[in-house]
C-alpha cells in the first residue's frame, strides 16, 4: 500500500482515501523540498503521483524527484506520474510540458477541474500534490479563489477517491482565507523554520486532523546532501 512519507509517520493509521491535506508554510521553509519527497515515496511503495508546479517550474520538480532516484521520465511515460504546468503561464510563455495550464483565472481553472473530475475514475492509489495555491491570487481576489477552492477542489479528492495536499504560503492571505480553508481541510499541517541559538531548525507539525489521531507535537526536518527531506530520529 502506498505510503505518504512524514505525515503518516505522525499519525495512527494510514490518510484514507478522499481527504484533503493543507500545508501552512514559511517562505524559507523546507515545505517545496519535502512535498516531492513525500512524492518520491508515495512512487517507491506503487502509488500514482499528479504534481501541480505552480510555485516552481515543473522541470525543478522533475529535477528533484531524478536526485531521489526517481526515474521521472518513465514513470511519467507508464502513467503513473502526472506534473502539470501552472507556473510557465505565469511569465507570460507557453509551455513546452505535454501537462500545462495557460490561465490561472479561476474560471478558467474551475472548467478544467471540472472536466478532469467527469473523466476521473475512483482511484485510492493516486496521490496529487499542489506545491503551493497561493500564486494563484494574484490572478484572481480571495472571494473568487476560496470559492474555487470549496466548490472545485475539495470535491475533487472526494470524488475520485484519491488523495490531496495543497500548499498555502503562510503570510501573504487575509486571516479569512486561512480559517476558510482550515475548514474546509481533512487535516492541517505546518512547515516552519525556528532559530534555535546558531542553528536553524525546520519543523514539522500537524495541528489538527479529522479521524485520526495523530502526534501534535513539532518535530525536527533532516535535510539529505540530495535534498530529500525525512523526521530526525
Amino acid at each position: 500500500m502506498p505510503v505518504i512519507s512524514l505525515i503518516e509517520q505522525l499519525t495512527n493509521s494510514p490518510v484514507p482515501p478522499g481527504s484533503n491535506l493543507l500545508v501552512e508554510y514559511d517562505p524559507t521553509s523546507q515545505w517545496i523540498n519535502a512535498s516531492l519527497s513525500m512524492a518520491a515515496e508515495w512512487l517507491r511503495t506503487a502509488g500514482s503521483i499528479g504534481y501541480y508546479s505552480i510555485a516552481k517550474p515543473p522541470e525543478s520538480a522533475r529535477s528533484q524527484l531524478k536526485r531521489f532516484g526517481i526515474d521521472a521520465e518513465r514513470l511519467e511515460a507508464e502513467g503513473r506520474l502526472t506534473i502539470y504546468d501552472l507556473y510557465t503561464c505565469q511569465l507570460g510563455q507557453k509551455s513546452k510540458e505535454k501537462h500545462a495550464l495557460e490561465s490561472l483565472k479561476v474560471s478558467d481553472l474551475s472548467i478544467w477541474l471540472s472536466r478532469a473530475l467527469k473523466s476521473a475514475s475512483p482511484d485510492p492509489n493516486l496521490l496529487w500534490i499542489v506545491d503551493s495555491f497561493s500564486p494563484i491570487t494574484r490572478f484572481n481576489d480571495e472571494k473568487s479563489f476560496i470559492e474555487w477552492v470549496l466548490t472545485r477542489v475539495v470535491p475533487y479528492a472526494s470524488g475520485e477517491q484519491s488523495i490531496g495536499i495543497w500548499g498555502v504560503l503562510l503570510g501573504v492571505h487575509s486571516d479569512q482565507v486561512y480559517k476558510q480553508l482550515e475548514a474546509s481541510s481533512d487535516a492541517v499541517l505546518q512547515f516552519k523554520v525556528e532559530q534555535s541559538g546558531e542553528e536553524v531548525k525546520n519543523l514539522i507539525r500537524i495541528t489538527y486532523m479529522r479521524n485520526l489521531r495523530f502526534n501534535s507535537m513539532w518535530h525536527s526536518l533532516k535535510i539529505a546532501e540530495n535534498f530529500e527531506i525525512t523526521l530526525e530520529k
